[in-house]
């Protein structure tokens, strides 16, 4: 097991996923790199808290009304999922198809639509995008419910080719318009609604209940419709299918992908990647899980080039650091707190600041951001009384038994996080401040805690570095 291979699969466990203790590293590259992908992409039934125990007993994440409490609930999924690379896709797709609280004002549909990434977020995009056409929060986002055979609402049809597709410059006004009047009828209802119109009880006669999506076929405009060349009676899905055939989806989306996963430029090395999970989009029958594939086993993707060149979202950074810190094991007031910071770091997930989602990369970090970020990562990882931080001092004692030099217990460190391969400056800065106090005795780490507190506070100093903020 060499420092390479556990450096690329720190790599890739941070880019797929929220990072990995290094027992799940020592798995991974046991497993081997292919085979490891392959898990990511095809987990079994993922294995998390069941809801009902989340309602007994965690009441503030019970019903889920609040956006906070939902989104602590989102936080604790990305923490103690064992299917990684299902909750960072329902993150991606979040930012891509954003759709937010401030409008919506219904909480429970917006964790429907979370659900609904989780289910579609790898397989067929004509699914996905289906699925997020008839969305109730998307609907009712994008005034779809609004839009109506006598009188279309443009604004589904317009970021349906605009930001979910295609791109600008690949469709005129024209699609737009008979992009919309394809969508009409459809529209939402919640459980009282339908059980007015079935004249039954409704169980839920008091509070806010999750929409339903409704197709009303009176209110849809039936005539001929011509989108993207093509000409037909069409309804919504056909619109999909004539979407995503069209060689500008795959390279928008692949584009997307690669920018999401890879590096936040395209350059040329970049452009023949995207380029090959284009072909994989078609090849594959637009399976997404195939094109990640195709991005995760190439040699670019696997190139030390690429390594910290992207800024984790703030949603990365906390959920990240929460599971090296093993912070959460139930979904305690703790995820509610981290739901707070993640909003005070720039993203308020569940809202978004527009329909664009946010402006990702470099954009995440200016000055009281960072702040945040240090802090918050500094807390968690410094902090003895975390089971993830006595498991990395415990592990560090018995791998280097005996004393270290400063310099074994700094690159002792970067590997427990996964760090391995950081900046030599990074390096050298993080091993003066480890000589000021000498060598270090992990011998008698277990009854003496001098030792353990030098081991926590070099993590501390290390989740303050530049590296740490980049995956």
């Amino acid at each position: 097991m060499t420092v390479t291979d556990r450096a690329l699969m720190a790599h890739l466990m941070r880019r797929a996923g929220f990072g990995a203790t290094p027992e799940e590293i020592d798995v991974c590259v046991a497993d081997g790199y292919e085979a490891t992908v392959e898990a990511l992409l095809s987990p079994e039934a993922p294995r998390s808290l069941p809801e009902d125990i989340i309602r007994r007993y965690h009441v503030d994440q019970s019903e889920l009304r609040l956006v906070d409490s939902a989104v602590a609930n989102w936080l604790y999924r990305m923490v103690s999922t064992d299917a990684p690379l299902v909750e960072k896709m329902a993150l991606f797709w979040h930012g891509l198809f954003a759709t937010g609280e401030r409008k919506v004002n219904q909480v429970k549909t917006l964790m429907s639509q979370i659900d609904m990434f989780r289910h579609c977020g790898l397989g067929d995009f004509r699914t996905l995008l289906v699925a997020v056409s008839k969305d109730p929060a998307m609907i009712f986002w994008l005034d779809n419910n609004d839009n109506h055979t006598d009188s279309i609402n443009e604004n589904f049809g317009r970021e349906l080719l605009e930001l979910f597709s295609m791109g600008i410059g690949n469709y005129t006004e024209e699609d737009i318009k008979e992009c919309a009047r394809a969508f009409t009828g459809g529209t939402i209802q919640n459980a009282e609604f339908m059980a007015l119109r079935s004249h039954k009880a409704s169980i839920w006669p008091y509070g806010r209940v999750a929409w339903q999506y409704e197709y009303r076929r009176d209110d849809h405009d039936g005539g001929e419709k011509t989108v993207l060349g093509q000409t037909g009676r069409f309804e919504g899905d056909d619109v999909v299918d004539i979407i995503v055939r069209n060689p500008a989806t795959a390279a928008f989306v692949c584009s997307r992908l690669f920018q999401f996963f890879v590096a936040d430029e395209i350059d040329d090395e970049g452009r023949a990647l995207v380029d090959a999970m284009q072909r994989t989009y078609f090849d594959s029958g637009r399976e997404i899980r195939a094109v990640l594939s195709t991005m995760f086993l190439s040699e670019l993707f696997r190139s030390e080039q690429v390594r910290f060149a992207h800024v984790k979202s703030p949603a990365e950074m906390v959920a990240g650091t929460l599971r090296a810190a093993d912070a959460l094991a139930w979904p305690t007031l703790e995820a509610w707190e981290a739901a707070l910071v993640t909003g005070y770091m720039g993203q308020e997930l569940l809202n978004p600041p527009s329909v664009e989602g946010w402006h990702e990369g470099r954009e995440w970090i200016d000055s009281g951001a960072l702040v945040e970020r240090v802090n918050f990562a500094a807390r968690y990882l410094g902090d003895l009384a975390k089971p993830g931080v006595r498991a990395l001092v415990e592990r560090l004692a018995s791998e280097r038994k005996g004393r270290m030099t400063p310099r074994e217990l700094v690159d002792g460190c970067l590997d427990l996080l996964g760090l391995s391969s950081v900046a030599r400056d990074t390096r050298e800065a993080l091993a003066d401040h480890a000589a000021a106090e000498g060598d270090l005795d992990l011998a008698d780490v277990a009854s003496d805690e001098r030792p353990q507190q030098r081991v926590a506070e070099m993590l501390r100093l290390i989740a303050s570095t530049r590296e740490f903020q980049l995956a």
